[in-house]
């Protein structure tokens, strides 16, 4: 059991029998009785994004998962393939299931395939990823005041703010929690 205090983005709970993760949460305390807490869920099972108010003190169930180490092995379009590391057994999830991973993501990756019964419904990434810029500006000196950014996009499809001394084939270390830049792992010169 959880509570709602507990939450935060990615918990996983189990409302009105299906599974859910959190998108967003906020704590608000009203003037006179108990604190609430305003979440966006989104479905596992089917990908819609409800809102939904839950009193803090309320308990929830956490979903019952199976969590499964598997490499991604590629996509066809409508499809992502990934293999079981132990059994060499391949599972097929939906894109819609996959969803914005996919931007970092790349072949050969090995992900937590989340199944719940006994369906995959979705993927959780490593914390970090390191990937290639496939195309950014060049970044030109004495652009900005102090620091400054660019987008750049990885050989994934996902494009990232990165500091303006990245350049094309440089090598760079992604959070996949929320798709920002942290640091430059392999220069391309």
């Amino acid at each position: 059991m959880i509570t709602p205090n507990q939450f935060k983005r990615g918990t996983k709970v189990e409302v009105d029998g299906e599974p859910y993760v959190v998108v967003e949460y906020l704590h608000v305390k009203m003037g006179r009785g108990g604190a609430n807490v305003r979440t966006k869920l989104k479905s596992l099972l089917t990908g819609n994004v409800i809102e939904k108010n839950f009193k803090s003190d309320e308990k929830l169930k956490q979903p019952d998962f199976e969590e499964k180490e598997m490499q991604y092995l590629y996509n066809d379009g409508e499809n992502y393939y990934f293999m079981d590391n132990e059994t060499y057994e391949q599972v097929t999830i939906s894109s819609s299931d996959v969803g914005d991973a996919a931007l970092f993501m790349p072949e050969n990756l090995n992900v937590t395939v989340l199944i719940y019964n006994g369906k995959p419904v979705g993927i959780e990434l490593p914390t970090f990823v390191e990937l290639e810029v496939a195309e950014t500006e060049p970044g030109v000196k004495g652009d900005t005041v102090s620091g400054g950014s660019k987008p750049a996009k990885v050989v994934t499809g996902g494009t990232v703010q990165v500091p303006l001394f990245i350049s094309e084939g440089d090598v760079i270390k992604i959070d996949t929690r929320d798709g920002k830049y942290i640091e430059r792992v392999k220069s391309a010169k």
